[in-house]
């Protein structure tokens, strides 16, 4: 089945349920039995968890979603062979592997994961005049830097980011987010950063990890990662096996727009997605594709406390 004819078939199983038909519509249900991989203080406020152990029945490149939203995720050109039998962490079943797939063409078959919708992903509704938002998961990185370029002419060129995973904005054409995790080039250097922008064509503000990326990411090793947003005060943090991680703002100013009066939060919009190993899961472009495995990715409709990204780190390590 094309990316196109899942949007079709998800939208008119949203409308059969009564998801889309407004504000007051109930969430859907995720399989609860499995949140004993969520630290108990964390699950008021999962939104969407992915653990790539739930194929969609009847379609195995779907992914349900184990958090409140049921927002499931298309596995984008890769299908079921996307799950791979790794274990992230003790009890983990399979893992997500993405990749990119002809760095010599510029087609659209790079494995990635995600959803998007032109309206709005009404399911994702938690993200919409947000105060804060934390992204989180295990990765495992199985390439040396940003992969070649397939977009342009030049057969040396590279992209300037690796993505890992992250919530679009309202008005995102698959590539701009609201909140994100991924290794980014800052002034000539790559680095893992949290990146997130408060306003829908507003501008965004980056928190990048000062320690080598190689060193808080080693290839071939899974890691768990944290990023928090605080769009109420500006603020953002990075975690790496549940420990804070050192780092600094790249911009001095004020691009949330946060120093006067508030209330300070997301734009009132539903985000167009999420995003997994790459941009774009509408699959139109290839962007910042990530040879990668992943696992248990959560998103949550507030700022996780340091406290509580160690406690959730140490809840599945155990």
């Amino acid at each position: 089945m094309t990316t196109a004819r899942r949007a079709v078939v998800a939208t008119a199983a949203l409308l059969a349920a009564g998801v889309l038909a407004g504000a007051g519509a109930p969430p859907a249900q995720a399989d609860r039995n499995h949140q004993r991989d969520v630290h108990p203080h964390l699950r008021s406020n999962l939104v969407a968890f992915y653990d790539f152990d739930h194929p969609v029945e009847g379609d195995a490149a779907l992914e349900r979603d184990q958090g409140r939203s049921g927002t499931e995720i298309e596995l984008v050109n890769g299908g079921p062979d996307m799950r791979v039998a790794e274990h992230a962490y003790p009890g983990s079943g399979n893992a997500l592997q993405t990749r990119q797939v002809n760095p010599a063409a510029a087609g659209n078959d790079d494995w990635k994961a995600g959803i998007w919708s032109a309206s709005g992903v009404r399911t994702l509704r938690a993200f919409s005049g947000v105060e804060g938002t934390t992204v989180m998961g295990w990765f495992k990185r199985e390439m040396d830097g940003p992969a070649l370029n397939s977009t342009t002419g030049n057969p040396a060129d590279r992209f300037n980011a690796i993505g890992l995973a992250g919530v679009l904005t309202g008005d995102s054409d698959g590539h701009g987010v609201r909140a994100l995790l991924e290794l980014i080039d800052v002034n000539g250097e790559l680095r893992l950063v949290a990146l997130g922008r408060r306003l829908d064509g507003g501008n965004s503000q980056t928190f990048a990890a000062s320690e080598d990326w190689r060193t808080l990411l080693p290839k071939g090793e899974w890691v768990h990662l944290a990023a928090t947003f605080d769009f109420t005060t500006g603020a953002m943090a990075l975690y790496r096996n549940g420990q804070p991680v050192d780092g600094f703002y790249t911009r001095t100013d004020d691009p949330w727009l946060v120093s006067g009066p508030g209330p300070h939060v997301t734009t009132a919009s539903d985000p167009r997605g999420i995003k997994i190993g790459g941009s774009f899961p509408q699959d139109t472009l290839e962007r910042n594709p990530c040879d990668c495995r992943m696992d248990a990715l959560m998103f949550l409709d507030s700022v996780a406390s340091a406290t509580d990204v160690e406690k959730q780190y140490r809840y599945m390590a155990r």
